[in-house]
């Protein structure tokens, strides 16, 4: 079956391979025959070479997908073949640290995600614990369930995290990328009632977008200045909760800026750069600055249940559907901010 292999530590150093099926699945184990998976703005990273976290090589990539259980392991329960599932990205952790046993086992120091130290589903045929299966509901198609995860890390940020977005609350999203939208749909949710999305030049048909789902004011940060124009709103103290989607140091700078006292940064960005600033503005101002990462199975429960019932709807998200050969093409649209979200189809 053809793969998306990741095999090498240069620029574009990724191309379609033949790889063997996955053997039979072990016990409490599936495989899943992939209906669809999202491509990441990590994936895009690792093509160019970019990623700041571990991962191995050669590595298929993809971390965000679905697909139909198409065999079953021993002791395998509550699903039958045939069953649409969305597929969480611990592919493995160890279940016996002090995080597993708490059941925060996104944070387990042994846990292997897709896409990144386990081979992930840009591919046909992908093995799966039971443990991280859900049933995706029957209004939802392959192409919106693919894309369960990464709304799945905004609602880990900006709910789980965060512990009070309330009705009157200025919410800044940092990058109009996937995350950001997803942030975006999240807000909203939550009841913030102003919600201003931020993004450059490059971004301006995804700023477009934000418009349409819900931001109440965009901004391009390459012809305005941000904090200027959030400091411009209400009472001028800034905004009561920042997210920073961009993984770039010189937006944590900016939202220490924008954050009102007593505030909130929540940052769910990676990147590589070291920070040449101070914080000493976190001091004065009394902020709460806080990272968020991944997501657990109740998370997972309550996005796909968000999708079902339409108070997400990802159709403006979508830019394009590509079968595997064309991924190329959809890495390129997702890169020049053409598309917010690529989706990938096995041939």
């Amino acid at each position: 079956m053809d793969a998306l292999i990741k095999y090498g530590r240069q620029d574009k150093q990724v191309e379609l391979r033949a790889i063997p099926q996955p053997p039979d699945p072990g016990p409490g184990q599936v495989v899943v025959e992939v209906g669809a998976a999202g491509v990441c703005g990590s994936d895009l990273h690792m093509w160019r070479d970019h990623q700041s976290w571990a991962i191995k090589l050669p590595l298929v990539l993809g971390h965000e997908f679905c697909g139909s259980v198409a065999a079953l392991g021993e002791g395998v329960r509550d699903f039958q073949i045939g069953d649409r599932v969305a597929v969480e990205t611990a592919a493995e952790v160890c279940g016996a640290c002090a995080f597993c046993h708490s059941g925060d086992y996104n944070q387990c120091p042994h846990r292997l995600g897709y896409g990144a130290l386990h081979d992930g589903a840009f591919t046909q045929y992908v093995t799966a614990r039971q443990h991280i299966l859900h049933h995706i509901p029957d209004n939802v198609s392959f192409e919106h369930a693919s894309l369960t995860e990464p709304i799945c890390v905004a609602y880990n940020a900006l709910v789980e995290k965060t512990p009070v977005v309330r009705p009157g609350d200025r919410v800044v999203i940092q990058g109009p990328g996937p995350i950001g939208m997803m942030a975006l749909f999240v807000a909203k949710l939550r009841g913030a009632s102003e919600i201003i999305m931020l993004g450059t030049r490059r971004d301006q048909q995804r700023l477009v977008v934000a418009s349409e789902i819900g931001a109440t004011a965009t901004l391009n940060i390459d012809e305005d200045d941000p904090i200027d124009f959030v400091r411009s709103m209400g009472d001028g103290y800034g905004a009561d909760l920042v997210v920073d989607c961009t993984g770039v140091s010189i937006a944590l700078k900016s939202a220490l800026e924008m954050a009102r006292p007593n505030g909130i940064i929540t940052k769910i960005g990676w990147g590589p750069e070291p920070m040449d600033f101070n914080l000493d503005p976190l001091v004065q101002k009394g902020v709460t600055l806080q990272g968020s990462f991944s997501h657990l199975y109740d998370t997972w429960e309550r996005a796909l249940n968000l999708l079902s019932t339409r108070q997400i709807n990802l159709d403006p998200i979508i830019g394009g559907v590509y079968p595997l050969t064309d991924w190329e093409a959809a890495f390129e649209r997702m890169e020049a901010g053409v598309n917010v979200k690529s989706v990938l189809v096995p041939d």
